[in-house]
C-alpha cells in the first residue's frame, strides 16, 4: 500500500517547510533486554474490575481481563499498589509491604495473577513507596512512640523552632505537596516529623542503614516470589539535604514553598539507588523511578546508563507538566505550546539514546488528566482519531512505551459539570479547602473549578468502561462504585471497540504489534526529529540497518500541509488514523489529528 497522491494545490490548508534534521545514533551501551522490548500496561486497581460487588476493583477483576490485556498486545502489567493502607492517598500510603489489601483480595491472588500474565509471555511489575510509609505502619507507631525506640530514627524528626516570644514554628518552610507545612507537630515527643505528601505519609530516613536493609529486604520478598519489577514512586526525594535549609520563596501568598532543591536527587541518592540496582540486577529485574523536578540530562543518565546500575529508566515530567508553571503548585493556571513537547522529545531521546541511558515513553497515568482532553480534542468530532494519535506517538519513540488503562479506549476527563465533591483525592481536596480559607469570590471560584477540572489527578482515576450496561461493567448493576463512572461509557467502551477494526482499541493494539515486529528501528533503532520548527505537526524517522520508518503526527484541528525532506511516493503506509494520507513526492497533507506511521 502506498502513499495516495491527491490535488494538494486545490486545498485550502496550512503550509509549512520542513526543517533540517538531526539523526541521533543509540550508544554501544544500549544492549537486548526485556525490558526494553516489553511495553507496559498502567492498571489503577480500584477502578480497574470489581469482581465481588462491592463497588471497589481487584485482584479478581484483573484476573478476569488478562487476555484483553494480550489482545491489546501489551507485554507487562503494572500495578498500582495493592499492600495493605488506610487509603489517605489510595495505597500510596503503606501499612505493610508483604501483604495484600483485603479489599483487593490475597496474596493468593497475587500469584494467580502472575501465573496467569507469566503463561502468556507477559511480566508482573510491582508499585514501590520507598521514600513514605503511612503513619498506620508498624515502623511509625514505634518511631513515634519514644525518642529512645530504636525506630525513632526510621524516619524524618525534628526539633521545633521558636522566635523571640516563643512562639513555635517547623523545622523550615518546606510546603508539602498536599497541604500546608511539610512537617507536622508530635505532642506526645514535642518534635516535628517530615511529610512531603499527605500528614498521614510521613518520610523514611533513608540515612538510616537498618532502614535500608529493610528496604532491600522489601525488594527480595516480592522478587524471590516472581514478581519482574517494580515502578518505584517519587524515588529520587530518598536523600534529603541533611541541613534542611528554608526553601526560597517562588510563590509569596503562601507561607511554606516548595524546597524540592533539597530533596530531589539529593547528595546520596546515587549511593542508594546504587543499594537498589545491585539486587534488581541479580534478578534480570524491570525498574522504572518516578523522578519529578529532574531536568539535568546528566544526572539522570547517571541513574538510567547501562554502565551505571542503577535503574533501568526514570520517568522524567516534561511531557506531562508542560502546561505547568514551574516553582507553582498542580492548580496553578498555565498554558503549552507544541513547540516544548518537540523541545522535550528531542532532549530525551538525543541525551538518553546517545548516552547509553534508556527512555520511559508515556504521558498519562493516576496522577494526569486524560491526554485527548488535555493535549488534544475530546470533542466527538476528534476524540477516536485523538488518541490514535496518541498511540503513535507514544509507542514509536525510543523507549519503553507506558499505556494506562483506558487510554488505548480513548477516554476522556472528567466533565466540567462534575461538583467538587466528586473529587476523591487529597491533593485535590486539601487544595480546595486552602483556597476556600481566603472567601474567594464567585469569579475565582469559577476559575478555580476550571484549573481543577483541567488538571485534576482523578481525572485519571475514574473506573473503566468495560461495556454499556449499568455501571458500566466495571460493578454489578444497583453498586454504587468509589468512584462515579463518566457518564459516555456506553457510547465508549471495551464491548464496542474490541471488535471494531476502526475503534481506537484496535489501532493501539495494532500500534504495539508493529513496535515487537520492528524492534529493529523502534526499539534499537536510530531517532531523528524532523520538521522541529513546525508549530503544528510533530514528525520523526526510527532506522535500522534494514529499513526506515517515519511517524507524522497533525497536533491541530487544523488540515495542514509541509514539505518532507525525503520523497514518500514509494513509501508504504502502515497505519493511518484516516486511511486517506495523501502526498505528492516530498509534499504532505496531514487532517486535523491525523497520524501516520510509513516504512519508507
Amino acid at each position: 500500500m502506498g502513499c495516495k497522491s491527491n490535488e494538494l494545490s486545490k486545498l485550502r490548508c496550512i503550509h509549512f517547510q520542513a526543517a533540517p534534521v538531526m539523526k541521533v545514533v543509540p550508544s554501544d551501551k544500549i544492549k537486548p533486554t526485556w525490558w526494553r522490548e516489553t511495553s507496559v500496561y498502567q492498571i489503577y486497581p480500584a477502578s480497574f474490575k470489581d469482581s465481588n460487588d462491592d463497588g471497589f476493583g481487584d485482584l479478581g477483576g484483573i484476573i478476569s481481563k488478562v487476555d484483553y490485556l494480550k489482545s491489546l498486545n501489551v507485554e507487562s502489567v503494572w500495578l498500582s499498589p495493592i499492600y495493605p493502607s488506610p487509603l489517605k492517598d489510595m495505597g500510596y500510603d503503606v501499612s505493610d509491604y508483604k501483604q495484600i489489601d483485603s479489599r483487593y483480595g490475597s496474596l493468593k491472588d497475587l500469584d494467580t495473577l502472575m501465573k496467569a500474565l507469566h503463561e502468556r509471555d507477559m511480566k508482573l511489575v510491582m508499585d514501590l513507596v520507598l521514600n513514605h510509609t503511612s503513619d498506620q505502619h508498624e515502623w511509625f507507631k514505634e518511631s513515634r512512640s519514644s525518642k529512645k525506640n530504636p525506630k525513632r530514627d526510621w524516619y524524618v524528626w525534628k526539633p521545633a523552632k521558636y522566635n523571640e516570644k516563643g512562639e513555635r514554628s517547623p523545622p523550615n518552610n518546606w510546603s508539602s505537596y498536599f497541604d500546608t507545612s511539610a512537617w507536622e507537630w508530635d505532642e506526645a515527643t514535642q518534635e516535628y516529623y517530615l511529610h512531603l505528601f499527605a500528614v498521614e505519609q510521613p518520610d523514611l530516613n533513608w540515612e538510616n542503614p537498618s532502614l535500608r536493609e529493610a528496604i532491600h529486604d522489601i525488594l527480595k520478598f516480592w522478587l524471590d516470589r516472581g514478581v519482574d519489577g517494580f515502578r518505584l514512586d517519587v524515588i529520587n526525594m530518598i536523600s534529603k539535604d541533611q541541613e534542611f535549609p528554608d526553601a526560597p520563596i517562588t510563590d509569596s501568598q503562601y507561607e511554606y514553598q516548595l524546597g524540592y532543591q533539597y530533596y530531589a536527587n539529593g547528595p546520596r541518592i546515587h549511593e542508594y539507588l546504587s543499594g537498589l540496582g545491585n539486587i534488581l540486577e541479580k534478578y534480570n529485574a524491570f525498574s522504572v523511578g518516578e523522578m519529578p523536578h529532574v531536568t539535568d540530562t546528566k544526572e539522570v543518565l547517571r541513574v538510567v546508563a547501562a554502565d551505571r546500575k542503577e535503574l533501568t529508566m526514570i520517568f522524567q515530567f516534561d511531557l506531562v507538566q508542560l502546561d505547568s508553571e514551574p516553582g507553582k503548585d498542580n492548580y496553578a493556571e498555565g498554558t503549552w505550546k507544541l513547540s516544548d513537547l518537540k523541545k522535550s522529545l528531542k532532549k530525551w531521546q538525543s541525551v538518553l539514546l546517545s548516552g547509553g541511558g534508556w527512555n520511559a515513553s508515556f504521558i498519562e497515568n493516576h496522577d494526569q488528566p486524560r491526554a485527548v482532553s488535555r493535549y488534544l480534542s475530546d470533542s466527538p468530532k476528534y476524540r477516536s482519531y485523538s488518541s490514535k494519535l496518541m498511540a503513535l506517538f507514544i509507542i514509536f519513540q525510543s523507549g519503553t512505551p507506558f499505556v494506562f488503562q483506558g487510554q488505548e479506549l480513548g477516554l476522556a476527563s472528567i466533565p466540567r459539570d462534575w461538583p467538587i465533591d466528586e473529587y476523591h483525592d487529597v491533593e485535590t481536596q486539601n487544595s480546595w479547602k486552602l483556597f476556600m480559607s481566603n472567601n474567594p469570590t464567585k469569579e475565582e471560584v469559577e476559575k478555580k473549578m476550571n484549573i481543577i477540572n483541567k488538571r485534576a489527578r482523578d481525572n485519571g482515576r475514574t473506573p473503566m468502561h468495560w461495556d454499556s450496561s449499568p455501571n458500566s461493567g466495571f460493578t454489578k448493576a444497583g453498586i454504587k462504585p468509589w468512584m462515579r463512572i463518566t457518564d459516555d461509557y456506553k457510547e465508549w467502551n471495551a464491548d464496542i471497540q474490541i471488535n471494531d477494526p476502526e475503534s481506537p482499541y484496535t489501532f493501539w493494539s495494532k500500534a504495539l504489534k508493529l513496535r515487537k515486529e520492528l524492534k529493529g528501528a523502534v526499539v534499537y533503532g536510530s531517532f531523528e526529529l524532523v520538521s522541529e520548527d513546525n508549530p503544528f505537526i510533530v514528525a520523526f524517522v526510527r532506522e535500522s540497518a534494514s529499513y526506515k520508518l517515519f511517524v507524522v503526527l497533525n497536533f491541530t484541528e487544523n488540515t495542514v500541509s509541509y514539505d518532507c525532506p525525503f520523497n514518500l511516493t514509494s513509501s508504504e503506509i502502515l497505519l493511518d488514523n484516516y486511511h486517506n494520507f495523501a502526498c505528492i513526492n516530498s509534499s504532505v497533507l496531514l487532517n486535523p489529528y491525523q497520524a501516520v506511521l510509513l516504512k519508507l
